[in-house]
């Protein structure tokens, strides 16, 4: 018999029963609507045991490398700890390292937590500026290739937190983040398939972690990385980009201006560009980030092109300032 154990209590499972069922059976409560693995309702991560493939299908594949699974689905074969969905966990000190402007309205912002910080490069964290007031942005840094936590802020007007890291933090200020979330990051196991990468503004960053951990942990199928903005001011990094391109034969960068062209840039919207360039994309990872009217026309586009759904990766989290298209 299995034994189950969630929020710090533990119970038996009997042979048959779904985690939901036997959680549900003791009181706990867990979410649930369909009880047919449709809705994923009843999702829950597994922090520690083996749950059966079987209850994980339908989520994407990096839902499944963090041990996300189907409640309503999973029959364990062997003890679990199991907590909900994404769970709540008090933010974490951390000191700057330093700030530094990358383009006229988009800084990078480094960050030394206290202690270990688990994360995988494309997830974000949330980064509190006082305890009503926080933001969540992507991290462009790559645990084996740099020391400090990495995030690209885009300076928004009036923006209560981009402002306030643009002009007063500086080297040594302390800051609270909280634990890394999301789904969209390098998955590795299948080193062939081809990455597509589209991103607008500071929506860059998680793609700048992504590529380089798939090319740090020797990715060989082909890694295409397009970088849009409104004219080439916005286009930031370049520079890194056409070094780490000229590095490795598999990579190719695409910066995209959607007014203004000039000399060796692509010209349009990011995501026609890159349809342009990779009209196939079945079998490859696609993964966004920037404007959601952008996401939104890319994820359509790239399902259309042959990316499967469970593909097409983009974090949730929404802007604060709507009016801005990034976070403030």
């Amino acid at each position: 018999m299995a034994v189950i154990t969630f929020q710090e209590h533990s119970f038996d499972c009997a042979p048959g029963q779904s985690v939901l069922d036997c959680l549900n059976a003791a009181g706990m409560g867990i979410p649930w609507s369909c009880g047919a693995g449709a809705c994923q309702s009843c999702l829950m991560r597994a922090t520690d045991g083996r749950v059966d493939p079987r209850a994980q299908a339908g989520l994407k594949p990096t839902q499944a490398a963090q041990g996300y699974f189907l409640s309503c689905q999973c029959l364990p074969g062997g003890d679990l700890t199991v907590v909900l969905g994404e769970p709540a966990a008090a933010p974490m000190p951390a000191r700057v390292v330093d700030v530094t402007p990358l383009s006229r309205d988009v800084a990078r912002l480094r960050l030394a937590p206290d202690a270990a910080f688990d994360y995988r490069p494309g997830q974000f964290l949330r980064l509190h500026r006082d305890d009503g007031t926080s933001r969540c942005y992507s991290l462009a840094s790559v645990p084996a290739l740099d020391d400090a936590l990495e995030l690209h802020v885009r300076r928004v007007p009036e923006g209560e937190v981009s402002g306030w890291i643009h002009d007063e933090l500086t080297s040594g200020d302390d800051v609270a983040i909280s634990p890394a979330m999301g789904g969209s990051f390098y998955l590795e196991g299948r080193p062939e398939r081809g990455l597509c990468l589209i991103g607008t503004g500071s929506g860059l960053a998680p793609l700048y972690g992504i590529a380089r951990d798939a090319l740090n942990q020797d990715h060989m199928g082909p890694v295409w990385l397009f970088h849009g903005s409104a004219d080439a001011s916005g286009l930031y990094l370049r520079e890194e980009l056409q070094a780490l391109q000229a590095r490795h034969a598999n990579f190719q960068y695409v910066p995209c201006v959607s007014a203004g062209p000039g000399p060796g840039l692509e010209f349009g919207n990011v995501h026609e560009v890159a349809l342009s360039k990779l009209p196939e994309l079945t079998g490859w990872s696609v993964h966004l980030c920037g404007h959601p009217a952008m996401v939104q026309a890319a994820r359509r586009a790239t399902f259309l092109a042959g990316a499967s759904s469970r593909d097409i990766h983009a974090d949730p989290f929404l802007p604060s300032a709507p009016r801005s298209g990034a976070n403030a």
